[in-house]
């Protein structure tokens, strides 16, 4: 295909991508937001399905087999039957502020800026091959597609710099990560246009794969059968068909567990999976839908590789480009194309994300702690420090992009795409026993995970990474064969004179073996500080935690209120500052004049703002040199509490133990008080129900009775009785049609018909049906319903029974002759509102609050009891909250009562469905 034409296809998808970012920014700052949905949060978890995936799995399996499924079998397995471990590091980051993977560790070992430097600076140098992998599969795969390169080996250091499609890309990406990722400075914010872009992308690279892999079954061969059959006849792929290759290579287990580790650990997952997740409940959708995803997107991987082996015998092609050189070779250029652009976006949706995350921690975690601690950050002089910030931030993502072409430039070109992915793996599941045993185990200290991190990362330098530049030629490659300086025993594929595994599973074993050991060994004989203990208790036990725990650490010093907030403003900006403590006042009453001493909870609320901007270390360095006396140090601390440290302990434990006893006697004192009330309740449920049924029951079989009894009754008063007969019918209906409804919405088991409702027209339809009820009580009913109402989310025959309920009541409750009842429709800020409003006597204000409840009416049981069940209002309030609403009443003794409710807009994504469109379940509804 022409170079020119391969360019102009490709900025036009990048300044696609610019333009779904740009469009979801402006409508999340119209409070609109398009990845609130744990669909777009499932696909946005794509993101690890970089070029690795696209083309790499092909080329893996080209040489393994099924010895390509390892790398998805691993976050299968943590999404499925980790979801616990994910969850709580979800809810331990919301509480925490944390603003990426090395903010998060660090928070755990005593907010350690020493520790949150060190797995900035490990991710930095492990994220860089995986980052070069991007840049080389962009730069390859536009050679493979513009024939400039047939062989599909890359075009090799020797090109020029200006002449490099990787190094345009590489600043393209920066330029979308700079203006989509750094737009504020609390890092804890969601980017939504970044999300939204990258959620886009894993639909393309999803369907352009697919397109592939069906062409290749279907248009070159007769179906899966014909392929697999002409495969198993070709000596060359017969073995690819048997698990031979895949267990052959011996690392099966070493890629599941290092994948497994990647999910979680990978700068850019914890991104997408932990910083930018909007609720908590949209992880238990995606435990299956990202699962599935990978299902799909690896479903035509085998057929792709067997198809290409046979279309190019004797390596003429290098496997990793069978995506794009198969359809190639048949002619199909538009599918050729189709497949670049989705292997574009799988670079850049992984670039994108990386450098985002890494520009957090190197801002954070390396840059801003150093200036703090050199005292290079004169705070008292900078009033505002959110555009150096964000400096910082931008020129980190310049310069990691950089640093990933020079990789890919210097030593990417004498690997396949798999090998310098799982280079990185190994490099960030140095992460794993420090993350996953500091939210676990309470005794790990921070020099556990300081000396085991270092050890694993020095074994990962020296059994993979020096490896991979002595294999580019920029090592002696003596270093591989012969050891440095000649040591055999210290070959770097041999270590110690291991020998027999693939150097993977190799580097894993010394790596991790080096990791664990010395994690646990230095924390069972260290002694965790104090603020390590408060925070291993807050990461451990956060689910048995309030929104109200004891946050930080203790604090010897004191500072004014106008000082707490100049220093949380020069982070975030005055202004902002300035209205998050107006807003935290508010709600606890605290009083914020400037010359006030502030507050331990002030203090820890000022941390864990800055915590957003500059990570919980920064953040604590920095509060440290700012709050007067400072923060109390380790030894002081260890002195005061030595003494009566086991005292304390005790305390705690009986303490604890007290409150659980008192909880358990409170729970069960309500619990008892609750099925005391039911019981009654159910007595004059069943009171009520009999009486109900029994006055239509004898109305009907009274008239029943006159007209069996006298045959010859006149025409007229035959046809009164007959009314009177089905009316009372109807009646009946109703009362059982309520007690069933309300018995099929508490076991979960009725069917909701979920779409856009026009409620204007169901409150208008209602009144005319109801109309005659009015007119014979001769009540004046008044609607005021304009005619252009935007449509709601909700199920049409619930509304219809909502609103019925409600027109009924207000019939019922109004005097005759007198009575006025008013229905208002009206668009509103959250949703329509509907208004039901009445003459009536109205309702006193202790029964105000119960008229919702089931089985309750309102009145004197034994003199004015009204007519019903008491389950009409009841059911009203079920629907409208199913459907995301609220129903509420206002009243006032002899001024009427006015029943509200208010459903929200149908979103702008499901416009267009059908009334109808999406029926579920209840109890399958979250």
């Amino acid at each position: 295909m022409p170079a020119w034409a391969i360019a102009v296809a490709s900025f036009s998808y990048l300044f696609l991508l610019f333009a779904i970012a740009w469009a979801a920014d402006r409508r999340a700052d119209r409070g609109r937001s398009v990845i609130a949905t744990p669909y777009v949060y499932a696909l946005s978890l794509g993101v690890f399905c970089t070029t690795w995936t696209f083309y790499g799995s092909v080329g893996r399996a080209a040489t393994l087999g099924i010895g390509f499924l390892p790398v998805y079998l691993g976050p299968t397995l943590v999404m499925v039957l980790g979801y616990l471990l994910v969850a709580k590091i979800l809810r331990i980051a919301r509480k925490q502020r944390s603003t990426s993977i090395a903010d998060f560790i660090a928070s755990r070992y005593g907010k350690s800026h020493l520790l949150g430097g060190l797995v900035a600076a490990v991710a930095i140098v492990g994220i860089t091959p995986y980052i070069a992998l991007q840049l080389k599969a962009v730069s390859v795969s536009f050679d493979v597609l513009a024939g400039t390169d047939p062989s599909g080996f890359g075009t090799g250091p020797q090109a020029a710099l200006l002449a490099d499609k990787a190094f345009y890309v590489a600043l393209l990406m920066a330029a979308f990560a700079i203006v989509f990722g750094t737009r504020s400075i609390d890092a804890t914010e969601h980017h939504q246009g970044m999300v939204a872009a990258v959620a886009f992308e894993s639909v393309v690279k999803l369907l352009s794969f697919l397109a592939v892999g069906i062409m290749v079954v279907w248009g070159l061969h007769d179906g899966f059968a014909d392929l697999f059959d002409r495969a198993a006849a070709d000596p060359r792929t017969a073995r690819l068909l048997t698990v031979d290759p895949a267990l052959a290579d011996g690392s099966w287990i070493t890629v599941t567990l290092l994948s497994m580790a990647a999910i979680i650990c990978l700068p850019r997952q914890f991104q997408v999976t932990v910083v930018e997740n909007m609720r908590e409940s949209h992880l238990r959708r995606a435990v299956w839908l990202f699962p599935l995803y990978l299902l799909l997107i690896n479903l035509f991987v085998l057929p792709v590789a067997v198809a290409g082996l046979m279309l190019f015998p004797g390596g003429t092609v290098d496997p990793d480009m069978f995506v794009l050189a198969v359809p190639l070779s048949e002619g199909w250029r538009a599918l050729a194309l189709f497949a670049f652009l989705g292997g574009l976006s799988a670079a850049t949706g992984m670039i994108i994300v990386e450098t985002v995350a890494l520009s957090t921690m190197v801002s954070n975690d390396l840059v801003i702690p150093a200036l703090l601690n050199l005292r290079l950050l004169k705070l008292d002089r900078h009033p505002d420090l959110t555009r150096l910030l964000l400096a910082i931030r931008r020129v980190a993502i310049l310069t990691i992009l950089l640093l990933g072409y020079a990789y890919f430039r210097f030593a990417g070109s004498a690997y396949a795409l798999g090998a310098i992915g799982l280079i990185s793996f190994t490099a960030v599941a140095q992460f794993a026993p420090a993350l996953i045993g500091g939210i676990f185990w309470s005794r790990a200290t921070r020099r556990g995970a300081i000396a085991g991190l270092i050890a694993g990362i020095a074994a990962w330098t020296y059994t993979l990474l020096l490896p991979s530049f002595a294999r580019s030629g920029w090592l002696d490659p003596g270093f591989l064969t012969d050891g440095p300086a000649g040591i055999a025993l210290l070959r770097p594929y041999a270590l110690l004179g291991l020998e027999g595994l693939d150097p993977l599973s190799h580097a894993l074993f010394w790596s991790m073996l080096a990791n664990l050991g010395l994690y646990v060994g230095v924390s069972l004989f260290d002694r965790p500080s104090v603020g390590e203990r408060v925070q291993a208790h807050a990461f451990v036990d956060v689910f048995r935690q309030t929104d109200r725990s004891i946050e930080g650490g203790t604090w010897r010093g004191s500072t004014t209120i106008g000082d707490l907030i100049a220093l949380v403003g020069r982070f975030l900006g005055p202004q902002r500052a300035e209205q998050a403590f107006a807003g935290f006042a508010r709600g606890r009453n605290i009083d914020l004049r400037r010359d006030r001493q502030a507050t331990a909870e002030l203090v820890r609320f000022g941390e864990r703002l800055m915590a957003g901007a500059v990570g919980a270390a920064s953040a604590r360095v920095a509060l440290a040199s700012a709050v007067k006396g400072g923060e109390v140090t380790m030894a002081e601390l260890l002195r005061m509490l030595d003494e009566t440290s086991q005292v304390l302990e005790y305390s705690r434990q009986l303490e604890q133990k007290s409150a659980e006893l008192e909880r358990t006697s409170a729970a069960l004192r309500a619990a008892n008080e609750k099925l005391l009330e039911l019981d009654r309740l159910k007595d004059d449920f069943l009171s009520t129900v009999t009486h109900e049924l029994r006055t239509p029951l004898t109305s009907v079989r009274a008239f029943a009775e006159i007209l069996h009894d006298n045959p010859d009754i006149d025409r007229d008063q035959s046809r009164e009785f007959l009314g009177v007969i089905i009316r009372e019918s109807e009646r009946l209906t109703r009362l059982i049609n309520q007690v069933l409804d309300m018995a099929k919405i508490e076991a979960g088991e009725i069917d909701w018909t979920i779409g856009p409702v026009d409620l204007a027209a169901i409150m208008r339809d209602t009144a005319a049906t109801t109309a005659q009820v009015f007119k014979d009580k001769d009540v004046v009913l008044e609607q005021r319903i304009p005619a252009d109402v935007p449509p709601v989310r909700g199920d049409h025959d619930r509304l219809t029974q909502v609103a019925m309920n409600l027109l009924s009541n207000a019939a019922k409750f109004t005097p005759s002759g007198t009575g006025r009842v008013v229905v208002s429709v009206e668009p509103a800020a959250e949703g329509v509102r509907v208004s039901v409003a009445d003459n009536g006597p109205g309702i006193a204000p202790g029964d105000a609050g119960i008229v919702f409840d089931k089985f309750r009416q309102v009145g004197n049981t034994m003199t004015d009891k009204p007519q019903g069940t008491g389950l009409g209002l009841a059911i009203c309030k079920r629907i409208v909250e199913h459907l995301g609403g609220r129903i509420w009443l206002e009243t006032a003794p002899g001024e009427g009562a006015t029943f509200t409710f208010l459903i929200p807009y149908q979103s702008a994504s499901s416009t267009t469905s059908p009334p109808g469109a999406e029926t579920v379940a209840t109890a399958a509804d979250d």
